[in-house]
């Protein structure tokens, strides 16, 4: 019997969620493998975008990765947004909000959602989000268990409050704790609800 190997890593800013380039347009990009060296046949589950951070699931097992990505596990994110969040566009988010996939419009769940005051305490980011110059900013926390294309980003649109920055802190159980950015832990018992 085949042994499967899992990974948390917090995914830094500015790497794309795979190995190898496939596309001619990309081979200037930081990819995963730079960071660790994983083995053979490990994929990202529940990708993040380029721009975005925190928590990733590695593994090498295919049902591992597809109870990941169901319905029924949580991801929790940290949202800095442009802008003093209100009332008003949290309870919207928790109600759930029409957004764009794939050029059809798409109403999202129902989901969870506070802004967090003070702020989380988190690394700074790689590249400097932007100065105090340009008006104040505030954070949300977001829970949601689906996975649409930039969901939360969409999300934090419609409401009026464009994402500045975005970092995953929770999959089910599994949080980023005290990881660092492009660190890599192989883990063995998790839980995922």
């Amino acid at each position: 019997m085949k042994t499967h190997r899992h990974f948390i890593l917090y995914k830094p800013y500015g790497y794309l969620c795979q190995f190898v380039y496939n596309e001619h347009l990309r081979k200037n990009r930081k990819l995963l493998g730079e960071l660790y060296d994983f083995p053979k046949g490990t994929m990202a589950v529940g990708r993040l975008d380029q721009d975005s951070e925190g928590l990733l699931f590695l593994t090498t097992d295919g049902k591992t990765s597809f109870e990941v990505r169901s319905k029924k596990v949580e991801k929790e994110y940290y949202v800095q947004v442009d802008g003093v969040i209100t009332k008003e566009a949290i309870e919207k988010l928790k109600r759930g909000v029409e957004i764009i996939t794939r050029k059809e419009k798409y109403q999202t769940w129902p989901c969870q959602a506070h802004r967090m005051d003070p702020a989380p305490n988190l690394e700074p980011r790689a590249k400097k989000i932007r100065d105090e110059r340009h008006g104040p900013t505030s954070w949300v926390s977001i829970t949601i268990t689906e996975g649409k294309f930039r969901q939360v980003r969409k999300m934090t649109a419609a409401v009026g409050f464009p994402t500045l920055r975005l970092v995953r802190v929770r999959i089910g159980q599994i949080s980023l704790d005290s990881l660092l950015a492009g660190e890599v832990k192989e883990v063995h018992d998790f839980k995922l609800n």
